[in-house]
């Protein structure tokens, strides 16, 4: 624990000389989109339309490479020009990204961000692991976000995101264009809660506090304790489990409306109960592109206030 505090306080640092400094630089509007598989993305790239399925203009992203706990490799990526294939697959050994043939909902979010903000830049830091959970007695051999859970060496989820974080604030010219940038936090977009709803009713039961104490943290690591949160209400495709795939999705749901409306720079996406599925657990390529424009319809909104 005392380890990953230092290793917050370390990049509170970064962050604050990123923005600090009097010298000539371009301001970049910073978004982290977190969770599990359903923000890691299935969306399969054969079906993106042509607005989607090329570079977006004025919008970076650093993804990190998504793993399970343990593995020293969580969290490497670099900087490049957001496209398709940052979905379910995408791997970086911090040096070159490989991309996938799937998405998730960073594409038309990045998209309609660059609508919203005409002229400005845009960055994106991901981190999302499928099949992960905050819970640790929920992590199975996913993952877990859980910023005390030790197993055997110590390294998590969470420890996954901050080597994400740094990696990601280290770079000082994301868009390689010769001018220091400045980051400024504006958005933490999370979807997330599945794993939790699946093995136990305590484990679902705690999720409000799991959730809470999380985005906490992520706030701390971004250095806002109001940094405006957009949480992705989790849905039931009705396909496993004759009829109820996730066994105690209903506790979930109540849990981060209970977030949302005990924190007022937070609000939640419910038009994922009218998405369809590709599986019993994840959204199909049109439900994808709709979640990303409205997390980012709902984070400039709550940018507003």
């Amino acid at each position: 624990m005392q380890r990953k505090i230092i290793l917050i306080l370390i990049m509170c640092h970064v962050l604050s000389i990123a923005q600090g400094q009097d010298v000539k630089k371009e301001t970049f509007r910073l978004f982290f989109l977190g969770g599990q598989s359903n923000m890691e993305g299935h969306g399969t790239n054969s079906e993106l339309p042509k607005a989607l399925n090329n570079p977006i203009e004025n919008v970076w992203i650093f993804q990190g490479l998504p793993v399970e706990d343990e593995n020293p490799n969580g969290g490497l990526g670099h900087w490049d020009k957001l496209k398709p294939g940052h979905g379910a697959g995408f791997t970086s050994d911090g040096i070159t990204n490989q991309l996938s043939h799937k998405f998730g909902p960073e594409l038309s979010f990045g998209k309609k961000l660059q609508e919203l903000y005409p002229g400005e830049k845009i960055a994106i830091i991901k981190y999302a692991r499928g099949g992960s959970s905050i819970d640790s007695l929920a992590a199975r051999h996913f993952g877990s976000w859980e910023f005390d859970y030790q197993g055997s060496n110590g390294v998590n989820q969470f420890d996954h995101f901050l080597k994400t974080v740094n990696g990601a604030l280290r770079t000082r010219d994301i868009d390689g264009n010769g001018i220091e940038d400045t980051l400024i936090p504006s958005g933490i977009i999370w979807m997330q809660g599945e794993s939790d709803a699946v093995l136990t009713e305590n484990i679902a039961k705690r999720y409000y506090f799991n959730l809470k104490r999380l985005m906490d943290l992520i706030r701390s690591t971004f250095r806002d304790d109001e940094l405006p949160i957009v949480i992705g209400k989790i849905s039931d495709s009705g396909l496993e489990n004759n009829g109820k795939t996730w066994t105690h999705g209903e506790l979930i749901e109540y849990a981060q409306e209970k977030f949302v409306r005990n924190d007022k720079k937070a609000t939640i996406l419910r038009d994922t109960k009218y998405y369809q599925y590709s599986d019993p657990w994840h959204y199909d390529s049109s439900g994808y592109i709709d979640m990303g424009i409205k997390f980012a319809e709902a984070i400039y909104k709550l940018n507003k206030f």
